[in-house]
């Protein structure tokens, strides 16, 4: 563990200390402390609980596709990323690729970046992960401190005042309140040498509440040179000034260092999975990507009168990467961003109106150095640029009810980024771009007495592109258009009996979608805009609770993701598929509980598509089905003891390509990860 991770480590080791002496000495003179009682008269979803519920009740009022994902729904499951924890959510595209890093998609949205995030706003209690540029990454995000986490697929992300075509993914973190016990403590081992530890405290004291975790994982990998460590943390701090009306103070960090075992032929991923691309090896380049950050906000919720709620806050992060690979990558950078949004009820001509207006301002610099790798040790500067982006969005949406069960929804935002990028080993290649637009939305949405609802939408979005696809290789500043897309989306949720069912069907028609492409192994991809692309689909979550202990859980996504156009004069890709996503891919978990406490929960994950590797669509990735099993018992209160055994059958199969141009049906391209073989993670948690 690194000087680094050990700081983090032993903050949070001290904070049941620390949080005390914060809350007596902001409650020198006493004050009484009322506690509520609670009355239970039917028997709660164990995966919903009120907090949670609060929180879908809140996302239903979108005229869209949402999701609220809670940390209950995968307790009892080693959950390491967002493949993990969102794995439940139709037409999310969510596929590990090596250690912690994966590839997140929403619809197709940056679906060709074969690394990092693009297309995607990810969020930690509304702070994006993503620096201003909309450039981000993965690693940073420890599902395991999140009390829930929101899905706002496409347009339906604008109240955080964006405008991608992928939406959103929030994870809101517990408070000392909102927690699920007072003290959490987590361990995880198993398969491919996997140690995972993680503990959690939350207080309250009177008007004010603490909360914080730390997560410590090792782990050698399925494949050979995988191996990960990591260490992450997360404190809050918050004080009450009476019925909604709060601030609090966030402070989180992590340091992650992974090998990196490289994308692998075909023939090589189906034969021998467990092997590096040579070219990853110490003996040649010795690929790595090692990050750590610091990220810290100051948030506020205050109800201004009883029709409106202000929130807003400001943030600041850190981070550096070095990241030997082709060369060795060394960069750090620096966001920060102010953010603030009304949301008002009230009354028009005797109708009843909701509304929310808002507006964001990042701005994020970056010093971005490349070196010859030698063995992943630095030799010769290459490239040395600094990178500046602004971003500012002003947003506002508003629902109009026309009768008690019928809404009209309209909003719009603005927006404007700037992109700056200074070569300083050859000025002559300076550049600079100013972007800026508007993004109208409108929707209908019905719900009847029962809760179920039917909405539909259309929505414009656009991404002007990120300073990596601009400054590719960090040397020349690419001549790209921001990436414009109107989505039309019609849909249905709601529970009858023992259904619950979520289902979208969409379309968007996308001008200049930004598209990525491997150059060489082990380099980043150069992107291009398209002409025309079509991105159209299916989305369906249906839970059938067969008995009171026994449920089927069913999600199933259709990707229709295609060109319309030539990408260049000359091309021969009119109609032609985009690469990565499978055209149907399925998931089902059937599980039992029985009421001494115990549970078995088998599954299967099944692409039964073989989706291209290549805009040129010569070369597919196989088919394949994928069994698991989860089990757990309570072996006390608040302790319970589960495994998690992934592909008991031991295929060998590929969950992940990267992007390509035209493969010739060659399967030596490298261009497939293949996926884990059997594992077994067992784990112990006990709440008290």
């Amino acid at each position: 563990m690194t000087a680094f991770s050990r700081a983090l480590f032993i903050s949070v080791a001290f904070l049941p200390t620390a949080l005390p002496f914060a809350a007596w000495a902001a409650d020198v003179i006493p004050a009484d402390t009322e506690v509520d009682s609670v009355i239970v008269t039917a028997r709660r979803d164990p995966e919903d609980p009120p907090v949670v519920a609060d929180a879908r009740q809140r996302l239903s009022e979108t005229p869209g596709a949402v999701a609220v994902v809670s940390a209950e729904s995968y307790a009892s499951r080693y959950a390491p990323n967002l493949a993990d924890s969102l794995r439940d959510v139709p037409g999310v595209f969510a596929q590990k690729k090596w250690g912690e890093d994966i590839r997140l998609s929403i619809r197709g949205s940056g679906l060709g970046n074969n690394s990092h995030n693009r297309g995607l706003l990810l969020a930690q209690d509304g702070v994006p992960f993503n620096d201003a540029d909309g450039y981000g990454d993965f690693q940073l995000i420890d599902p395991q401190t999140a009390r829930y986490t929101e899905v706002y697929k496409g347009g339906n992300a604008l109240r955080f005042g964006g405008a991608l075509l992928g939406g959103a993914v929030n994870l809101v973190t517990p408070t000392g309140r909102t927690a699920g016990a007072e003290n959490l403590i987590r361990l995880e081992g198993g398969s491919f040498d996997t140690k995972r530890i993680h503990g959690e405290v939350a207080r309250v004291w009177g008007d004010w509440d603490g909360f914080a975790a730390v997560t410590l994982l090792d782990a050698q990998g399925f494949r050979d040179h995988a191996a990960q460590s990591s260490a992450r943390a997360s404190i809050n701090v918050g004080r009450q000034f009476g019925e909604d009306r709060s601030i609090r103070l966030y402070l989180s960090g992590g340091d992650v260092g992974q090998e990196i075992p490289g994308a692998l032929s075909r023939d090589a991923a189906l034969t021998t999975p467990r092997a590096a691309l040579a070219s990853t090896l110490p003996s040649a380049l010795d690929s790595q990507r090692n990050m750590q950050s610091i990220r810290t906000a100051l948030q506020t919720r205050w109800r201004l009168n009883p029709s409106t709620v202000f929130e807003g806050g400001v943030y600041a992060s850190w981070k550096d990467l070095d990241h030997p690979i082709f060369e060795v990558i060394d960069q750090q950078g620096r966001n920060y961003g102010v953010f603030g949004r009304v949301d008002w009820e009230g009354e028009i001509a005797g109708r009843r109106v909701d509304a929310f207006y808002g507006a964001w301002y990042r701005t994020g610099d970056l010093d971005a150095r490349q070196w010859v790798n030698l063995h992943s040790n630095r030799g010769a500067l290459t490239q040395f640029s600094h990178q500046d982006s602004t971003a500012a969005d002003v947003f506002t949406e508003g629902r109009l009810f026309l009768t008690d069960q019928v809404a009209v929804v309209g909003g719009a935002t603005y927006g404007a980024a700037t992109r700056s990028f200074v070569n300083v080993l050859n000025p002559a290649r300076n550049a600079g771009r100013d972007f800026n637009w508007i993004a109208p939305r409108i929707g209908l949405l019905w719900q009847n007495e029962d809760g179920a609802q039917v909405y539909a939408n259309v929505t414009k979005s656009v991404e002007p592109p990120n300073m990596s696809a601009l400054a590719q290789n960090n040397s020349v500043f690419a001549q790209l258009e921001p990436q414009e897309a109107v989505t039309t989306e019609i849909g249905a949720r709601g529970r009858r009996g023992p259904f619950t069912w979520d289902i979208s069907a969409y379309r968007a028609k996308i001008d200049g979608e930004l598209l990525t492409f491997v150059v060489a192994p082990n380099t980043p991809g150069a992107t291009f805009n398209a002409k025309t692309t079509v991105h159209q689909g299916l989305e369906a979550a249906l839970d059938w609770r067969i008995t009171e202990r026994l449920r089927l859980r069913q999600t199933y996504a259709w990707s229709d993701f295609r060109f319309t156009s030539d990408v260049n004069p000359g091309d021969q890709l009119d109609g032609n598929r985009l690469p990565v996503a499978p055209q149907h891919s399925y998931r089902a978990e059937l599980k039992y509980t029985d009421p001494r406490g115990w549970f078995v929960a088998p599954s299967l994950e099944w692409s039964p598509s073989k989706p291209f590797v290549d805009y040129a669509n010569s070369l597919t990735s196989p088919a394949y089905a994928v069994l698991s099993l989860n089990a757990g018992v309570e072996v006390g209160e608040g302790v319970r003891v589960f495994i998690d055994a992934r592909n008991v059958t031991d295929e060998t199969y590929i969950p992940n390509v990267n992007a390509v141009v035209d493969a010739h049906g060659l399967s030596s391209t490298t261009a497939f990860w293949p996926g884990d073989g059997r594992s077994v993670i067992v784990g112990l948690a006990a709440a008290f």
